[in-house]
């Protein structure tokens, strides 16, 4: 377990706007990159310039994009305007429903199934020249009907976030850090104790999403075609985390008194809590003084398992200037400027060619990158945000709830939507 060395970095970018924004996603179906290949001459092209909309975690981010998108328009001598949402999905939104939606834009997991299926995107994804350098998880999340639409920018997975003081306190060492969930259960129990909770996060599937991966189990199966949700693998995934929460050895942030996860770990009212990289912005601004490690989540029945969130560069279907548009997000999303991104505002690059440079700038974090071997994205089946909406409602109740009876009522709720 390595010691988290304590730097400044302002914000996470994107990975803010994804667990903020699309938690919940959509677009489904994968088949090796999608539809196969692709022609750049079914691109608009013109002269006009190009309209960039973005969300962002704060300056660093938005000086970060502006930037990169002034340094591409130099070099191509074709100018590009960043423009930085309050509402994103508001104004973007507004922008198609007026026939003048920004070019490129920042586009969540669970818009693209609706804006893919009204005609509102672009398909760009096989006219791609760094295709094949995005991780595949990531391809899937923003592949609709067979057809890879979307360049994903950064990603984000979660793992165990560890309270060095109070492990190290507890007389835990490196060998006790959990590969299994008795594992898991073991050291949360040593860790409760003087009103400090050994592992504490949001009561919602965002985060108890990694326990059912962990067990075999997700909501809808990976071609987004059956609704799986009820199924025994999920059953013992909520089972188990309520029964450790019966035994007072996990508890939901809320029940704590905190807003998120990351809050309840940062005012040591847990030992251990579940997140993903957007932390490390939370505890060097808010929590400076507690000094974390970052492992990976235990395997469960089914081996290991998390959650992955991201966003992609969304290309609106109605742009005069779509070529210059993918050169743009070549641009954008090629290794070199994704590292710097991240030394810049913190997201973790979705090109693989970036792995082992992004590991060596960042090895405390080296396992939220790891995870992008294993994790399983949030469903991307249009209308599946209220379904999780409701699920996430029910949730708040799983320690005197009955976990089949919670999951039944989700598969009612995913069959509507996947059928």
């Amino acid at each position: 377990m390595t010691r988290h060395k304590t730097r400044a970095i302002l914000g996470t970018g994107a990975l803010l706007v994804t667990g903020a924004l699309a938690l919940t996603a959509c677009g489904s179906g994968f088949d090796d990159g999608g539809a196969g290949g692709g022609d750049a001459s079914e691109l608009t092209s013109s002269e006009d310039a190009l309209t960039i909309l973005i969300g962002s975690s704060g300056d660093a981010e938005t000086d970060a994009v502006t930037e990169a998108v002034a340094a591409w328009s130099e070099e191509s001598g074709i100018d590009a305007t960043v423009q930085v949402a309050n509402d994103l999905p508001q104004q973007l939104s507004q922008g198609f429903a007026a026939g003048s939606p920004p070019d490129l834009f920042y586009l969540a997991t669970e818009a693209l199934a609706g804006y893919a299926g009204n005609g509102s995107l672009k398909a760009y994804g096989d006219l791609l020249s760094n295709k094949d350098d995005f991780y595949p998880s990531l391809v899937q999340n923003f592949t609709f009907e067979d057809e890879f639409y979307c360049a994903p920018k950064d990603f984000s997975t979660l793992q165990l976030i560890i309270n060095q003081g109070l492990w190290d306190a507890a007389g835990l060492t490196d060998a006790d850090i959990p590969a299994t969930w008795d594992d898991l259960a073991t050291v949360a129990a040593t860790l409760t104790k003087d009103g400090v909770t050994g592992l504490a996060f949001g009561p919602e599937y965002q985060r108890l999403g990694a326990f059912m991966a962990q067990a075999g189990g997700q909501l809808v199966s990976d071609d987004g075609t059956e609704a799986v949700a009820n199924s025994p693998e999920n059953v013992e995934a909520l089972t188990y985390v309520q029964e450790q929460m019966a035994a007072g050895n996990f508890a939901y942030s809320s029940d704590l008194g905190a807003g998120w996860g990351g809050e309840a770990f940062g005012k040591q009212l847990s030992a251990m809590t579940i997140e993903g990289n957007w932390i490390q912005g939370a505890m060097t601004n808010d929590f400076p003084d507690v000094d974390y490690v970052v492992a990976e989540l235990p395997a469960g029945p089914a081996g290991q398992g998390t959650m992955q969130f991201t966003n992609c560069w969304g290309m609106a279907a109605d742009s005069p200037n779509q070529q210059a548009a993918l050169d743009l997000v070549e641009y954008l999303t090629s290794a070199e400027q994704q590292l710097a991104f991240s030394e810049a505002f913190g997201p973790m690059p979705s090109a693989q060619s970036a792995a082992e440079q992004w590991t060596a700038d960042n090895p405390d974090l080296a396992a939220f990158l790891a995870g992008a071997d294993y994790a399983k994205g949030v469903p991307t089946n249009d209308g599946i945000a209220a379904v999780i909406t409701d699920f996430n409602a029910q949730l708040e109740g799983l320690k005197a709830g009955d976990p089949q009876q919670i999951l039944d009522t989700v598969q009612e709720n995913t069959e509507a939507v996947v059928g």
